[in-house]
């Protein structure tokens, strides 16, 4: 019998940095969008998205827009605003632009399977001696395995920088101090979508989810939000009113004997 000759793979080179991402996923089945270049509008502003993403595990993943596509990092533990925090960062295949509409469920069995949100969107600019860079300014602070930058966002805004550690996809995400750095957790305290107001549940529940995606999607919200009907964070209770004490009637004192 004639040995089995393996099924060519598709030629993807046509989509350029988008290759990988295209590989990896089946239009036909995903919401995801097609992956496609996008030829920037000269003098508008570049975009930077930050999407809460439910997979196998919990993770953030952080996009800056270079180029006609979003470069990717996976962090874990999320983007924080506190400069002592340093957060580990994975470099992923570059998105497609059209991904930044992105929130929903991926179908169990695909690549990412599972709830997307998007956490946190607006603008950013490389950061480059004291000037606002270009293409060519990311290009060269990539190749040397420190890109600085500046966030105009919703939840993230300020000074960054993100830092190569260990080969060529692992990194870290810092915060650098000025205005906008702070030790709060606002994973915790900003936990809804930019666009929708939903929590992860809700929007697992909107997607058509599979229960396990759906107790995976609630497991990824703050404790603090409930995972059953209307899942926002309580609010506060408002202060209770004084009331005034009623006074004791005095004691009955005893008739002196006569």
């Amino acid at each position: 019998m004639a040995p089995r000759t393996a099924k060519a793979l598709p030629d993807l080179s046509q989509y350029g940095q988008l290759a990988e991402y295209n590989r990896k996923r089946h239009f036909g089945v995903t919401p995801e969008p097609a992956g496609k270049g996008t030829e920037r509008k000269t003098g508008r502003p570049l975009e930077f998205i930050v999407q809460k993403h439910r997979a196998s595990r919990l993770h953030y993943d952080f996009r800056l827009e270079h180029r006609g596509v979003m470069l990717s990092w996976a962090v874990p533990k999320g983007p924080s605003p506190d400069p002592a925090v340093k957060r580990l960062a994975m470099e992923t295949e570059p998105h497609p632009m059209d991904y930044n509409q992105f929130e929903g469920v991926i179908p169990e069995g695909e690549y990412g399977g599972g709830t997307v949100m998007i956490w946190d969107k607006g603008v950013w600019a490389p950061d480059a001696v004291n000037r606002l860079g270009g293409e060519d300014d990311v290009d060269r602070q990539i190749k040397k395995g420190e890109l600085k930058f500046v966030l105009l966002g919703e939840k993230l805004a300020g000074s960054w920088v993100l830092v190569r550690t260990r080969g060529t996809r692992q990194w870290l995400l810092i915060k650098h101090r000025d205005q906008y750095a702070s030790d709060e957790d606002i994973t915790v305290t900003k936990p809804l979508s930019v666009v929708s107001g939903r929590t992860m549940a809700e929007i697992a529940r909107a997607g058509r989810a599979t229960p396990r995606q759906i107790a995976e999607a609630a497991g990824a919200d703050p404790p603090s939000i409930a995972t059953g009907g209307n899942s926002r964070p309580p609010r506060p209770a408002a202060p209770r009113k004084a009331t005034p004490k009623r006074a004791r009637p005095a004691a009955a004192r005893p008739r002196a004997r006569r």
